[in-house]
């Protein structure tokens, strides 16, 4: 199909931009980004693509279903890519009931939504409509034995109030799909970096941390270990299935990048020592501090990635090292964005304490 309509939620969040961004640099299909525009929600990550004519933004919060038949009714898209989640572990822990809402309740009012649409489609129409729900490896739970990987055939094992959150939308999905014939397609992701990331994850706030001579806070030992995909190659592989996936498959995109925490951490200060060098630090890594780990923190990810290489042809084009030069580079380049998107209500402290 060319010059579809993609219906993108979430699309001002992190990955959510990086997939506007492609589909508008890379494509001829068209854009409506529904987003609620939360605090991690943000229109500067769309500068280079805001003003082109096959881009829209509807702000609308994706529990409200009628705003969302408005959209729908307007715009009339041929598929949609579902990617509006609250999605830091740390504030599922703080305060669980707006996961709760988002990710499960929202993403119920988004296929009900869909689901009433796609049923008054032509069959044609119908035929080539799809439901792309994007999720996260954490829904896995932990992965004990250090040979292991996690496969589409993985059992769900969630730890966190968020990994249960998006569990139950990845149950909800499946089933509209069994129950309804709602042609969904779903997939899960391993830990995304790259620009635009809101400073309350690892890899932005330790940037940002060590920029300002503040401490970089590690859990536990640092030892948890984490497949790392970069956003760019995440969108690529999202495009990839909304264009060429079967309907009712999953398929698990992985960087193919396991590293340690305290090992990333590393990495980055080695790459600012060299590229933003400060005589009154010193080394960047004299700031790392271990702190009380996280309740209930899983300590091992990592994708098989192998099914969407095999049927799809997708393989990640960056490894971690070119990766994480560029994402460092980045931030070193937009230290004005990053204060931008801090409105006051977060300064890169700590969050999921009180479990």
């Amino acid at each position: 199909m060319r010059n579809r309509k993609l219906l993108i939620t979430g699309g001002a969040g992190f990955i959510g931009s990086a997939v506007v961004r492609y589909v508008i640099q890379n494509t001829q299909d068209v854009v409506i980004n529904v987003d609620k525009l939360t605090y991690a929600g943000n229109l500067d990550s769309l500068v280079d693509v805001s003003a082109n004519q096959r881009y829209s933004f509807e702000q609308v919060d994706i529990c409200n279903r009628t705003e969302l038949e408005r959209v729908f009714s307007e715009h009339q898209p041929d598929a949609v890519m579902h990617l509006a989640a609250e999605s830091h572990v740390d504030r599922s822990i703080d305060g669980p009931a707006a996961f709760i809402e988002t990710n499960i309740v929202g993403t119920y009012t988004l296929l009900e939504v869909a689901r009433s649409y796609w049923t008054a489609l032509n069959m044609d129409c119908r035929a080539r409509f799809r439901f792309h729900h994007i999720s996260t490896d954490e829904v896995y739970g932990d992965l004990e034995d250090p040979e292991e990987l996690f496969t589409e055939q993985t059992s769900y094992a969630p730890s966190s109030p968020y990994s249960a959150s998006k569990a139950s939308s990845d149950h909800l999905v499946r089933s509209w799909q069994r129950t309804y014939g709602l042609p969904t397609v779903l997939t899960n992701c391993s830990n995304n970096y790259g620009p635009y990331h809101f400073p309350e994850k690892l890899i932005p706030l330790m940037i940002l941390n060590a920029l300002e001579g503040k401490p970089l806070p590690i859990y536990g030992k640092g030892n948890q270990v984490r497949d790392w995909l970069h956003v760019d190659d995440h969108a690529r592989a999202l495009y990839k299935v909304i264009s060429e996936g079967s309907v009712g498959e999953t398929y698990n995109i992985g960087g193919h990048n396991e590293k340690q925490n305290v090992e990333v951490v590393s990495i980055l200060c080695e790459l600012l020592d060299e590229l933003a060098p400060n005589s009154n630090i010193g080394h960047y890594s004299s700031l790392i501090t271990y702190v009380t780990d996280r309740p209930g923190h899983d300590l091992r990810y990592a994708i098989d990635a192998s099914k969407i290489q095999k049927e799809l042809g997708w393989v990640p084009q960056e490894t971690f090292e070119t990766g994480i030069r560029k994402t460092v580079q980045w931030y070193l380049n937009n230290l004005e964005w990053c204060r931008s998107v801090q409105d006051g209500s977060y300064q890169r402290q700590r969050l999921g304490v009180t479990g």
